[in-house]
């Protein structure tokens, strides 16, 4: 098969002519600011996902560090998993809070209750559970040995039914990458009332917003009241309307854009099969293919470890960018813990992401699926049985 000339990305946004037009409607309102497309967009994405409440912010992070200022956590022990991006255990530190980083279920990649249970101190009041990959956590077995407050990170769940309903409140990812992707933002959810007013009083500065503002005048006139109390320390973490107005058009194109992921993720696993047989050298065979995901924010395929960089190399000089999702969080030396981590420092390092988004098309995917197989008949023919 000819090299193409162009690289193809692992992840990728797409977007059109309904995005561009949503933009101008904006730009041409006047409204540039958080107005009337975030406060539509709050209330369709929480009807989506089933939360009562939804306060749309500048990312999944700032969403979970809202939520974690707004609960009043300082000092306190903060459960995570270590395969993840490094947000998730930086957050607890903005919070004067220490990052208790646990080991993974082998096959999921997620959190285990027998890690939390294992782990787990006096202090450990915050549990974040990430649903790697779109993965969904073990939520009932966490329930059972972790009574504190679990935050749901749904960044690569959006949206799979059920996903933000495991934990006491979700924050969910708009990034650029994601499934359904505006830039950068993110969106908190819950049906805690109080929680999600304080959430959005503290997402500028304690200020009520100005759109808010615009819809009554003083003394409950008509006009804008402007006038505000400030009794609560905020932050600026508010979305605004241009982002929202993008939201608003991926939201719709969702369904369509998942169905693509999904067919990626069943062509990848039923083509590259073959390569699953066992041989003497590996026993496990040449590629196992991750869990099955409603979203496949990543196709986290796993090679042979002792292959696995020559593998990334080698889809590199045919124009194939591929990843790894991700380098174990107690790797980093911020992160430092001190224990072991069997599962996750043996799984990393046979993790490749290949290239899953809508963007790609079928000779896209052939294309992939080709030069892979084509790695293990040629190329690695030394190690093939």
């Amino acid at each position: 098969m000819k090299i193409r000339e162009s690289t193809l990305p692992v992840l990728g946004p797409s977007g059109g002519d309904e995005e561009l037009k949503a933009l101008q409607e904006v730009i041409e309102s006047g409204w540039w600011g958080k107005g009337p497309k975030v406060q539509e967009f709050e209330e369709r994405f929480a009807e989506m996902v089933g939360h009562k409440y939804a306060v749309a912010v500048t990312s999944n992070s700032h969403g979970q560090d809202l939520v974690m200022k707004a609960m009043g956590f300082k000092g306190v022990d903060v459960i995570n998993p270590t395969i993840s991006f490094i947000a998730t255990a930086i957050v607890p530190l903005w919070n004067d809070c220490t990052s208790n980083i646990v080991d993974v279920n082998r096959r999921t990649l997620c959190m285990t209750p027998e890690e939390v249970l294992k782990w787990q101190k006096p202090n450990s009041e915050v549990l974040i559970a990430v649903n790697m990959a779109g993965i969904p956590c073990d939520y009932e077995g966490l329930r059972k040995v972790f009574g504190g407050f679990i935050i749901e990170d749904a960044a690569h769940s959006c949206y799979t039914e059920g996903a933000g309903l495991g934990g006491n409140v979700a924050v969910w990812s708009f990034q650029a990458v994601k499934t359904m992707p505006c830039g950068d933002g993110g969106m908190i959810t819950t049906d805690d009332k109080m929680l999600a007013d304080k959430c959005r009083e503290m997402t500028w500065f304690g200020v009520s917003s100005t759109w808010s503002r615009s819809q009554k005048g003083l003394g409950g006139k008509p006009g804008y009241s402007w006038d505000y109390e400030v009794d609560i320390l905020g932050y600026k973490y508010y979305m605004i309307d241009i982002i929202a107005a993008i939201c608003l058009e991926q939201m719709k194109k969702l369904p369509k854009n998942l169905e693509q992921r999904r067919h990626i993720q069943k062509r990848y696993n039923a083509e590259l099969s073959q390569l699953t047989a066992s041989t003497s050298k590996h026993p496990g065979g040449f590629f196992t293919p991750p869990e099955y995901s409603d979203t496949i924010q990543y196709y986290c395929a796993r090679f042979p470890k002792n292959l696995r960089d020559d593998i990334i190399d080698y889809l590199a000089d045919k124009n194939i960018h591929t990843s790894v999702h991700f380098k174990p969080l107690h790797k980093y030396e911020i992160l430092k813990q001190r224990r072991k981590y069997p599962v996750a420092d043996d799984e990393w390092l046979k993790l490749i992401s290949l290239p899953c988004h809508n963007r790609m098309t079928e000779e896209d995917i052939d294309y992939v699926i080709y030069w892979v197989k084509e790695y293990f008949y040629k190329h690695a023919i030394g190690i093939w049985e």
